[in-house]
């Protein structure tokens, strides 16, 4: 289950908060990846200290995570971890 990861950013990547998200750059190429998830995930999520659920739970409080918004985030963290941006740990 995708909820039950962790992620870290893989080496040589860079990730910083934009107005529309999260800015993701990595020597490899170089490249550029955004996750237009503004108001649900920060940079501090990708140091691999919690689960997506762990995560999600403690952002509950500053607004609640539609089932298909959650299913956006896990798709887009499938997307960079397949391109090798992010690692599970």
């Amino acid at each position: 289950m995708r909820t039950q990861k962790r992620y870290v950013l893989s080496s040589g990547t860079q990730v910083r908060q934009e107005d529309f998200g999260l800015l993701f750059y990595t020597m490899r190429g170089p490249r550029l990846y955004f996750l237009p998830l503004k108001q649900w995930i920060d940079p501090s999520f990708f140091q691999g200290r919690h689960t997506l659920n762990q995560w999600m739970e403690e952002k509950k409080s500053d607004g609640l995570i539609t089932s298909d918004q959650r299913k956006k985030i896990e798709t887009c963290l499938e997307k960079l971890s397949d391109k090798g941006v992010i690692l599970e740990c």
